[in-house]
């Protein structure tokens, strides 16, 4: 395979990069490689293209500014594939009911890339998946579907990919890059190809399996440590002792990670721990502290619910007559992402007790909200006469509200129950007038 030229190439324009999959992760990156090389951006979703050819950024990630500036010619035409050479997969990698991962997106991708490759190639994968998936699994598809030989014809690497959505200071460019690649040259290229956009640097994995394993161990590690403090949380609880408090005062120690409590969901944290179980199922070992960690935190809705109702009868409200209010619908804050959000096992825990709870979110993509759930969020101003309020996450609009101002969302003839799941109102500024109750 001759491809020692095709950085040189795709820096002179001669050769394209493309990009599959343009959600919260592959956008940005296109629009990241577009300033400095020619991007193909292709997505199955035809309403999605069109919203970015008309300067629109649905996933508020780099703005509307960028896109309508941006060279990326976007496209679902699968063809467009072949008038690239250097192709990044950037779809998603979900878990099925089970647990257990869906590698369907990666898996159609891999198909239709294989129609459209092209001799000379380099084919890296972003999906977070487990150590073996793009060898065993990505690999064969390409060579069956595209009749080229991998090794040959064309190359393959895996960069996993640690966009944080909604976070405006880790971005691509600002967080080190891990690569790797079938062999010396594909990694070269590769790590080449990205040093063009991530200041940072690359880290060069020494293998593709390792590169894998450590997007997985990555999420994991956090999803385990939020797990610890959402134990703690309970544990706290039950001793009647704030564990906001606790852990303010545990900060001081120059060591003490600085973790929080609360729902843990999204495309990765909440997901990825599952990948690395399945597989190490597989060798013949079932994992103890990362599925302990799972169920913890795949626990904490139902948990927050059955506070809010013993908040409720301590306050002497009719459950079934209770009106609530939620505060927030994403996964995460500042972030117009629903899915795989934690916030619907609170809705569905209410609805276990007879309540239809009302749902706010300044944020949230209010028409992905309804596909993936079939949920109608409620607008600001029918969130009034409430019994209780549950304020699930922490986007940077509610952190400006005044007391008084959530003192208006409530009746005015009982106790106001308030839990606040983040934490984000301080604990001393309630009135007697509040049944205040945090993680």
């Amino acid at each position: 395979m001759k491809n020692l030229n095709l950085y040189n190439d795709i820096v002179m324009k001669k050769e394209k990069i493309s990009l599959i999959g343009l959600g919260y992760v592959g956008m940005p990156i296109s629009v990241a490689f577009a300033k400095k090389v020619d991007v193909i951006g292709f997505d199955l979703n035809d309403e999605k293209i069109e919203t970015y050819k008309k300067g629109l950024d649905p996933t508020k990630e780099v703005g509307d500014e960028a896109i309508k500036e941006t060279t990326v010619f976007f496209t679902s035409n699968e063809e467009d594939l072949k008038k690239a050479k250097f192709h990044i997969v950037a779809v998603p990698t979900p878990i099925k009911e089970d647990k257990t991962p869906d590698l369907t997106p990666v898996i159609s991708a891999s198909k239709l890339l294989g129609r459209n490759l092209i001799e000379g190639s380099i084919v890296v994968y972003e999906s977070t998946v487990y150590p073996g998936v793009t060898e065993d699994i990505c690999i064969p598809i390409l060579e069956e579907v595209s009749g080229l030989k991998c090794g040959i014809d064309f190359k393959v690497g895996y960069s996993p990919e640690r966009i944080n959505p909604g976070d405006k200071l880790h971005r691509l460019e600002t967080i080190v890059k891990v690569v790797s690649g079938m062999d010396e040259e594909s990694l070269d290229v590769i790590a080449k190809i990205y040093e063009l956009v991530v200041d940072a640097g690359v880290h060069r994995a020494k293998s593709i399996k390792v590169a894998e394993a450590a997007k997985v161990i990555e999420n994991a590690q956090r999803d385990i440590n939020i797990a610890f403090m959402n134990e703690l949380a309970i544990i706290f609880n039950k001793l009647e002792i704030d564990t906001q408090s606790i852990l303010e005062a545990a900060g001081t120690k120059w060591n003490f990670l600085n973790f929080q409590p609360g729902l843990v969901g999204g495309h990765c944290i909440g997901v990825d721990p599952y990948y690395l179980t399945y597989k190490a199922d597989q060798v013949g070992y079932r994992s103890q502290i990362i599925l302990s960690g799972r169920r913890i935190n795949d626990d904490m809705g139902k948990y927050i619910v059955e506070n809010t109702i013993k908040q409720l009868i301590q306050s002497d409200i009719l459950i079934k007559q209770a009106k609530i209010g939620i505060f927030g619908f994403t996964f995460k804050e500042n972030c117009p992402d629903t899915r795989n959000t934690r916030v619907i096992d609170i809705v569905h825990e209410l609805n276990g007790y007879g309540i239809e709870p009302l749902v706010f979110d300044p944020v949230a993509d209010q028409e992905e909200a309804m596909e993936e759930y079939s949920f109608e969020l409620t607008p600001i101003d029918h969130m009034n006469n409430l019994d209780a309020i549950i304020v699930a996450v922490n986007h940077d609009e509610f952190k400006t509200y005044s007391l008084s101002k959530w003192d208006g969302f409530y009746k005015n003839d009982k106790k106001k129950v308030m839990i606040d799941v983040k934490g984000i109102l301080n604990r001393e500024d309630m009135d007697c007038s509040f049944s205040y109750w945090r993680l």
